[in-house]
């Protein structure tokens, strides 16, 4: 049985943080799933200074490779904010 993207999303927020663990940025894909990832600062209340927010489509292309970060940028489909709010590194996954 296929993964459901609810399932692909998980699966591969999971591998970031397996990646770059940490608590200084926080990485939303509503209305799935919310981690934190890389070291730095360690963020525990309210608003993280660093935020990634994205849909569901695209976060599964950046993991896979099928899209480029700064791509996803640009074209607006990644809206990144703060202090270390680049996946670049770490992408893709697969």
């Amino acid at each position: 049985m296929a993964e459901t993207t609810k399932e692909q999303v998980k699966r591969y927020l999971a591998a970031l943080q397996a990646k770059a663990p940490g608590r200084a940025v926080e990485v939303r894909v509503p209305p799935y799933a919310a981690v934190q990832v890389i070291g730095g600062g360690t963020h525990t209340r309210g608003t993280p200074r660093a935020v990634i927010e994205t849909d569901a489509d695209t976060w599964i292309a950046l993991a896979t490779g099928e899209l480029d970060w700064s791509e996803a940028v640009a074209q607006g489909r990644v809206h990144a904010s703060g202090e270390r709010a680049d996946l670049a590194a770490y992408l893709p996954l697969d």
